[in-house]
């Protein structure tokens, strides 16, 4: 993930403080003509043209109702562009031209246009740089389209024909080519892991032959908080796991998924999964990443082609059970806190009660926000859109809202289970001066450890 504190000008006209929209740019990779690029898009959303998209694309009824679920839209004042169905017109408008039922007729009288080039330079902004993926407007359609689905099938495309933003695209083939796209290779991996056992004083397992739990951590763990490390280990040895980190399978983040890119999503996730057949692991814990979460948990089936031989818990899930089941007690903190659920794994994961149960344990007064749970608003970082720099300004005002959604509940202490949601409150909460922490979740629980037993 690149750099996020760009500088961008300030704007001092404005009624709060706020970034001035840098000038438009379309990114474009390799040396193909327009007909070229189109006919990839083409070959590509075909590929993604099946009865589920056909389902969704023949059921939106034109209401809108999507448009104020999307943080976007809001954020920027009710831009018509940003409403999510309109996202994946390119999609939309090549389905109905080339595979709906009435194309005959869509193309017969060109009622359906032929998608041109210049459309879907424009649509890579809406496609990359206004959409997480959060998939909120999905729970506002009435006809319950997965917009956010479709919005990931129209990137495959979109990668292919070479129209995606730079930096995602740097950060992806730097990922493919060096196993990381924030560099944590894995000598890198290795140094910090012996850095954070000598820190900490907590022994850490690496590169065991065999072991009962293979530990992930997401590049933005290793590289920006890497106590995440510790803190995991911290937790598995009191409870006495078989554990490991592994050198030859470590990076749940899949810029692979986030790009559009399925061969090197493939290729990201079967590191994981051949590393934890080749340990005999149970079970692989996801570290605190959303992403990683729908990659490996949702996801890794397709790309293996077959039901995983282990279970995968997100590390906020693990904890719940341990908490749950005795294995792992707490002390209690006398606090308030404000949790922010990470969409990917609340919303599209379905791990909504598990940091509740979590918080539970360490005796926290829960102030929930407006809208939160399962319908909580995106930070705005998802997707990829944190590593786009001309996608900062509107990013920013998405988190504004957040932040006073957040300050609302009164909370002393603000805490999240995901770290690109945490790396995208520490940028804005500096760039918008908010004066609060965004803390983990397992470091809080790690940092609490009162007694454990296996």
């Amino acid at each position: 993930m690149s750099d996020t504190t760009t500088e961008i000008a300030l704007d001092l006209e404005a009624k709060r403080l706020s970034v001035r929209k840098p000038e438009e740019r379309y990114d474009v990779q390799g040396t193909m003509s327009d007909e070229q690029r189109v006919q990839k898009v083409m070959e590509n959303f075909a590929k993604d043209f099946g009865h589920v998209a056909a389902t969704y694309m023949e059921a939106c009824i034109h209401c809108g109702a999507c448009a104020h679920a999307c943080p976007f839209y809001e954020a920027s004042g009710g831009d018509p562009r940003l409403t999510p169905i309109w996202k994946i017109e390119p999609f939309k408008q090549a389905y109905k031209r080339e595979a709906g039922p009435l194309a005959f007729f869509y193309k017969a009288f060109n009622l359906k246009p032929k998608v041109t080039v210049d459309e879907l330079k424009e649509w890579q902004e809406l496609l990359y740089d206004t959409c997480t993926m959060c998939g909120r407007c999905t729970l506002i359609c009435p006809m319950s389209i997965d917009i956010a689905a479709l919005v990931g099938m129209a990137r495959h495309g979109m990668f292919h024909a070479g129209l995606v933003p730079h930096e995602l695209y740097m950060v992806t083939e730097k990922a493919e080519r060096e196993g990381s796209p924030l560099g944590a290779t894995p000598q890198v991996f290795e140094d910090r892991i012996e850095w954070m056992g000598d820190e900490h004083e907590v022994e850490m397992h690496v590169d065991e032959d065999q072991a009962d739990v293979l530990v992930l951590m997401s590049s933005i763990e290793i590289q920006k908080y890497p106590e995440s490390m510790a803190a995991t280990a911290k937790i598995l040895n009191a409870m006495g796991k078989s554990w490991t980190f592994h050198t030859e399978g470590y990076e749940a983040t899949n810029f692979g998924m986030l790009s559009g890119n399925l061969e090197w999503q493939r290729d990201m996730s079967m590191k994981i999964i051949q590393t934890a057949e080749n340990i005999g692991a149970k079970l692989v814990i996801l570290p605190e990443c959303g992403h990683a979460y729908q990659a490996l948990r949702w996801q890794g089936a397709n790309m293996y082609g077959k039901p995983l031989p282990f279970q995968v818990q997100h590390i906020s899930e693990f904890l719940a059970d341990a908490v749950e089941s005795g294995a792992l007690k707490l002390k209690k903190l006398d606090k308030t806190v404000a949790f922010h659920d990470p969409c990917q794994i609340s919303r599209r994961g379905g791990a909504t009660p598990a940091p509740r149960k979590v918080l539970e344990a360490l005796g926290v007064d829960l102030k929930e926000s407006e809208s939160g749970g399962d319908m909580n608003i995106c930070c705005g970082g998802g997707g990829g859109v944190i590593t786009i720099h001309r996608a900062d300004t509107l990013r920013y005002k998405v988190m504004g809202a957040k932040f006073r959604q957040l300050d609302a509940t009164g909370a002393e202490m603000m805490v999240t289970s995901c770290s690109n949601c945490r790396q995208n409150f520490d940028d804005s909460g500096e760039k918008l001066n908010w004066g609060k922490e965004m803390n983990s979740l397992l470091e809080l629980v790690a940092d609490n450890l009162e007694e454990a037993k296996q």
